[in-house]
């Protein structure tokens, strides 16, 4: 499921009958010498819950597990955890060995590049051995002695897990407000420091969201919080030194297909109170210098209507999709905001959608995308004129820095590729010319000659082109041979694009052919794509990775045998399905923390995210969306077939994806699966759904999961 949150209750009759009929934690390990037949795999036990709905009897078996306070659940993932070490015990050299060749490709006492901030220069920094970043500024120039302004190691001393959530500077630049998560539940505690002194303020505000804004006067803090679901949903005002229990509530957003953020203009003017669902969204804005007054509605909700906006001198430009799917951008008066006064600068074009938009002083900045690949649009407000910046590379992607300085004629952004590690540049915007401030070194000698990146199209049964981005070693020869792994993800019109992973090299080295399908429910080819793969039509989702499976052996880059499908979250959905409708297309599939139980979750408003995504799946409440959701919900379509080997990975304090979807459906398929291949549960019992916060933990769960593919396609070495 996506970043977001919020939920609601099903009313239907439920009543639990039956008692045990399966013993629970049935686990033994007899060790090396008596071989791996002695290693038992746990089976839960079958309390069947029974439903109706629509006339449909539902059973769910192991509904028990979602007691995540039960003893007996905790006692069952660690059974699941103790099995899945045991299986894998014997690849735990070579798991240390793929760590070991991971960690020796990436520079561990680097530096970010340095962003300037009116006199400052902030930055990250990592050293050799520690798992987190240290954030640290300079004043004046990078020659200037360095201040720590918060060391991420020093705060998890204590913990297994921490992520930091906000990170705002006040406009004076003397405070730091930041925000902790130490469970992976994604609730955080904000701090609030002061910068001069290096002390802690005494206010600790917890249950808050990762959005908080300064007003210009560095007394006045924005926060948004918590409700039950997990849905920012309140925003509140907090007075520096103040207790948190006298913090003024400033909006409480009712509906709970609607979340809150706060940010603050480039320009430093207003602060920004954004509203939205997956369809629709609302701005509030009010003057940074004026926090104690009421925030003012932009243009009212409308069902389905988007828009977005920022400030320029004395205009607002709003991005918008009404009447114009692809979005087109709008300019307005700041006195007189009202929509008779809005007039277009970038009318709607079929072809090309805006994704996204920056302003600076004399120039628009656009991230557009045009037939699947991504581009860069820069308008000169002086004159008018509009010029793209140029690629090198038939697949990539890229993303804007944060690119504080309203009046700069610079544009940091990030490029990378299949091929090309990260790259930061430093555009001018005036002259065109870009300059590169730091290629992240990739160690032992990474030569981008020998790997070859291309763009390739499968036809899918509706005869839609789906894309896919690939790479390999150069002078690879295709004959059905090579081992492939093929992700996609196809959810939230979020696209896929490609990306460099120096860990992905262990794979490539060893002969990997790696893909990404760019199947519909994603944005990647403009929003009706996304539109084609979502809501009733969420089967081309399915049927397009299969599409894109089926012609990757049909054109000889791999074979069923050395087949590896992956993907997490929404692309757990994507995998599940698909594990159902083809499972002898595939070898070995990976799914993270993978959203399986489609219909029990949906029907669970009491959930994070599940009323926030009625329009994305649709309302299994409405006869007609259970019915379909039901048709390929992976939990609810197990069969007794034969699947692939499978390895699953969950955190326990996941609030996107509880634990138990993917619990759940490992029992189920433990219990219906007719073949001997190997089924692993990996539930890390102290994170969320972000995994392991600690690079180096991170490598490790990688190195867990490259060794599971290259074991069962006997390709350690």
């Amino acid at each position: 499921m996506k970043i977001v949150s919020s939920i609601k209750k099903h009313n239907a009759t439920a009543c639990l009958i039956g008692t045990a009929i399966v013993a629970c934690l049935t686990f033994t390990y007899a060790g090396e010498s008596q071989g791996m037949r002695n290693i038992v795999p746990p089976v839960a036990k079958t309390v069947p819950k029974i439903d109706t709905i629509h006339d449909d009897i539902l059973v769910d078996n192991y509904f028990w597990l979602k007691q995540r306070n039960d003893p007996e659940v905790l006692e069952y993932l660690k059974a699941e955890n103790a099995y899945t070490m045991a299986k894998m015990k014997h690849t735990e050299a070579f798991q240390q060995k793929l760590y070991k060749e991971m960690l020796s490709r990436i520079k561990e006492t680097d530096l970010s590049v340095p962003e300037k901030r009116d006199d400052y220069y902030y930055y990250k920094r990592t050293e050799q051995s520690k798992q987190y970043p240290i954030y640290c500024r300079k004043k004046g120039d990078l020659d200037a002695k360095e201040e720590i302004l918060l060391n991420q190691n020093t705060l998890a001393e204590n913990y297994d897990y921490l992520e930091i959530g906000a990170f705002k500077i006040s406009p004076d630049h003397n405070f730091l407000a930041y925000s902790v998560d130490t469970s992976g539940s994604e609730r955080f505690t904000l701090f609030i420091k002061d910068l001069k002194t290096g002390e802690l303020y005494h206010e600790q505000i917890s249950n808050t969201g990762y959005s908080i804004a300064w007003a210009s006067d560095n007394r006045n803090l924005f926060y948004t919080t918590l409700d039950n679901a997990k849905r920012p949903y309140k925003l509140h005002r907090h007075v520096l030194g103040n207790n948190s229990t006298d913090d003024i509530l400033v909006y409480h957003e009712l509906d709970d297909l609607f979340w809150l953020d706060i940010v603050r203009s480039k320009s430093g003017k207003y602060l920004f109170m954004d509203i939205g669902s997956h369809t629709t969204t609302e701005v509030y804005y009010l003057d940074t210098s004026t926090p104690k007054d009421s925030f003012s509605l932009f243009y009212p909700r409308k069902q389905d209507i988007e828009y977005y906006l920022k400030h320029h001198e004395n205009s607002f430009f709003i991005l918008t999709n009404e009447k114009a799917k692809n979005f087109k951008l709008i300019q307005t008066p700041e006195n007189d905001p009202a929509k008779l006064n809005w007039t277009d600068v970038i009318s709607h074009r079929d072809s090309v959608k805006i994704e996204g938009f920056d302003v600076f002083k004399d120039f628009i900045v656009l991230s557009e995308r045009k037939n699947g690949l991504e581009q860069i649009s820069i308008i000169n407000i002086a004159d008018s004129t509009t010029h793209y910046v140029d690629f090198p590379e038939p697949t990539y992607t890229f993303w804007f820095g944060k690119n504080k300085d309203y009046n700069s004629e610079l544009l940091r952004f990030t490029y990378m590729s299949l091929v090309t590690p990260k790259s930061v540049f430093d555009y001018n915007m005036l002259t065109r010319e870009r300059d590169l401030k730091k290629q992240y070194e990739v160690l032992g000698r990474y030569d981008p000659d020998t790997y070859e990146s291309q763009r390739i199209f499968a036809l899918a049964p509706d005869s839609t082109w789906v894309p896919i981005s690939m790479v390999y070693k150069k002078g690879m020869v295709m004959d059905g041979k090579n081992p492939l792994f093929l992700t996609g993800y196809g959810a939230y019109g979020s696209s896929f694009d490609p990306y460099f992973s120096s860990n992905r090299l262990s794979l490539l080295n060893r002969g990997f052919i790696y893909a990404i399908a760019h199947i519909r429910g994603g944005g990647e080819m403009g929003k009706y794509w996304h539109e084609q793969g979502k809501m009733l039509n969420k089967i081309n989702t399915f049927t397009d990775f299969i599409a894109c499976a089926e012609y990757l052996i049909e054109q000889s880059y791999t074979s069923k045998e050395k087949f590896v499908i992956s993907g997490g979250s929404a692309g757990g959905l994507l995998i599940g399905a698909v594990a159902n409708m083809k499972p002898n297309l595939f070898n070995i599939i990976i799914a993270d923390v993978p959203f399986v139980d489609l219909i029990n979750t949906m029907l669970d408003p009491s959930l994070p995210l599940t009323v926030l995504e009625y329009e994305e799946w649709g309302n299994p409440n409405n006869e007609e969306y259970y019915r379909y959701m039901r048709s390929y919900s992976p939990y609810d379509n197990v069969t007794a077939q034969d699947y692939p080997h499978i390895l699953i990975t969950a955190g326990l304090n996941d609030t996107r994806v509880m634990y138990w979807e993917a619990a759940k459906w490992a029992a189920k398929l433990r219990a219906l699966k007719t073949n001997e291949n190997l089924l692993l549960l990996k539930t890390n019992m102290g994170t969320g759904h972000l995994g392991a916060s600690g690079r180096y933990d991170f490598l490790k769960d990688i190195a867990f999961e490259y060794a599971f593919i290259l074991d069962k396609l006997d390709l350690k070495d």
